[in-house]
């Protein structure tokens, strides 16, 4: 992996639509980790990298505006955070025609759909923030303090803020190697979990105004008003971290989040407790993730689509598989 990035002349990353933070804490960290070894590297996402991620993005760095132009060029295309093409929103079918040289590095679970090139997959890393620490590790760069601010976003957001049942013992100990290289926790908190907009936590109170729960399954699910990211003047950012609060109550072993998203499709964010495998109910709907933290976009309206969803679900908790 570490000869392919550093023996192509021009790198292009990405990372899927709407990008979270170990999308881009992951791509930044490996940014500034080949520019240090000479690469001409340039970050080019299918949508714009959230705002409050945005105190990361060094200077001329991002080029998500112009990313069809950018893969268009590229002697290699790195894809981070990301095993499937089609989350690659309109760069997929200008990766499918172009078909340039790419590598991969992941930590999702599910069969990787990708152009065949070397692939960095290890769905027990907590992050992708994580193998790309690993790689710099192996490959002897060394980690400045911008690279561990970034990679440190990363761990902490795909984390919950260490919260989840994917913070390992390693985990851990990887975030206290960043600490060590100058990372300030306090700040970055700030910047990612307590600078919103006022549209987000009114978005907020008007996505849980809708919550259902069904005690007697362990289900509980929310759904987000059409028009409601235009009418607080938000983005789907701002929906982080939402279906957690369904999540959150008492005998609640699965929680959902049903969001349209246009063209036709709704998509469906799973979240669960315990031992409930949401990766393997999201992948009967095309999509993935982790054991307790999936998501796939379905066909038709969110009438239809929840009502599909809901079913299966019922009985995935029920009996521990798809109806």
């Amino acid at each position: 992996m570490a000869a392919a990035l550093t023996s192509a002349r021009h790198v292009v990353l990405t990372t899927h639509v709407n990008a979270d933070g170990d999308g881009v804490g992951s791509e930044i960290g490996l940014w500034h980790l080949l520019r240090a070894r000479g690469v001409s590297v340039i970050i080019a996402n299918p949508t714009e990298i959230p705002e409050r991620f945005h105190f990361l993005i060094p200077a001329g760095a991002d080029a998500s505006d112009r990313a069809v132009r950018e893969i268009e060029r590229a002697d290699l295309v790195a894809s981070l955070d990301i095993g499937d093409l089609s989350r690659l929103g309109n760069l997929a079918a200008v990766i499918n025609k172009r078909q340039p040289p790419l590598v991969c590095i992941d930590h999702h679970v599910g069969p990787v759909k990708l152009p065949p090139g070397p692939c960095l997959i290890a769905p027990e890393a907590t992050a992708t923030a994580e193998l790309v620490f690993d790689l710099a590790n192996v490959a002897g760069w060394p980690l400045t303090a911008e690279i561990a601010q970034a990679l440190y976003v990363g761990l902490l957001t795909d984390t919950g803020g260490f919260r989840f049942s994917n913070t390992t013992a390693r985990a851990l100990r990887v975030a206290a190697a960043l600490l060590e290289k100058g990372v300030d926790p306090e700040s970055i908190y700030a910047s990612v979990y307590a600078s919103a907009p006022e549209g987000r936590v009114r978005l907020l109170a008007e996505v849980l105004q809708t919550l259902v729960v069904e005690p007697e399954v362990g289900l509980a699910w929310v759904s987000v008003p059409a028009d409601a990211l235009r009418r607080h003047e938000v983005t789907a950012d701002d929906l982080d971290g939402i279906v957690e609060f369904p999540r959150s109550i008492a005998g609640v072993r699965m929680a959902l989040l049903f969001r349209y998203i246009g063209n036709g499709r709704v998509k469906v964010s799973f979240r669960s407790m315990g031992e409930v495998d949401v990766a393997a109910l999201a992948h009967e709907f095309g999509g993935g993730g982790h054991h307790r933290a999936a998501g796939a976009s379905l066909p038709g309206t969110m009438a239809e689509v929840e009502e599909k969803v809901l079913r299966v679900a019922r009985a995935f908790l029920a009996n521990g598989q798809p109806a």
